[in-house]
């Protein structure tokens, strides 16, 4: 199967999942800008207002760094979840250059992304989590002064996040997208930020643990994630069988 095609697979799971071919004068802007930190600032200003105006919270109350987290993480999840499903619903993974992909702002919801050349490649860990995630999370880094190990951690659960999604759609496949989760997770730059749980053992569906939180919680009603470390396991559990027993 080309990378084309097995995009056009990944897509099908979601929004999150879909990268788009590129075509000029359709208002994208190359990945690259978003290595940059006044691009990042711009970004997180821009969610930042939505978010306060959305519930209508004191601006005091929204720290640009929580919001500089929610973002990255966000933008982690796009790059992320379309090479995990062409991988494994595919059985190829597009990996483009940095200069290869593109992105759209819009006011809500995931970022639309496109690409102008994805050769396929063979190390998910190296030509996506390196090559494609690594710049712009420093970019969020240097501008926002975040810990690596929040952002890291946000990237493991924006990986996890997708192969949860990918096995709800296509439970067939959920043993193969955890195996490969695991794999990745025990590589740097990823080993030590979380791990994967197994609650039914008669199904394939995992769920992550992470080592650390995005911060969220700090927005006055944003509560915890299902997979951060600060959220209680009775909590914990409730939300794993609430998915299983949806399935």
């Amino acid at each position: 199967m080309s990378s084309a095609a097995a995009l056009r697979a990944a897509a099908a799971i979601g929004p999150y999942f879909a990268w788009d071919p590129w075509s000029d004068g359709a208002g994208w802007r190359p990945l690259t800008d978003l290595t940059d930190g006044d691009v990042v600032a711009e970004r997180v200003a821009a969610a930042r207002t939505a978010l306060i105006g959305m519930f209508g919270l004191a601006e005091e109350a929204v720290p640009d760094r929580v919001v500089a987290s929610v973002t990255f993480l966000g933008v982690a999840s796009r790059l992320l979840s379309a090479p995990l499903g062409a991988s494994v619903l595919g059985g190829v993974l597009p990996a483009p250059r940095l200069g290869e992909l593109w992105w759209r702002p819009v006011a809500g919801g995931p970022w639309p992304m496109a690409y102008s050349g994805a050769t396929a490649g063979g190390d998910y860990v190296t030509e996506i989590v390196v090559d494609l995630v690594a710049p712009v999370l420093r970019a969020f880094q240097d501008r926002f002064v975040l810990s690596p190990q929040v952002l890291w951690g946000n990237v493991a659960s924006a990986l996890a996040g997708a192969a949860g999604m990918l096995a709800d759609h296509r439970p067939g496949h959920a043993e193969a997208v955890a195996r490969l989760v695991e794999r990745v997770l025990a590589r740097p730059p990823l080993a030590g930020t979380g791990r994967l749980v197994r609650p039914d053992p008669s199904r394939g569906r995992r769920f992550l643990i992470r080592h650390n939180c995005c911060l969220y919680y700090r927005i006055p009603g944003g509560g915890t994630c299902g997979d951060c470390v600060l959220t209680a396991e009775a909590d914990r559990l409730r939300g794993w069988r609430s998915v299983l027993d949806s399935r």
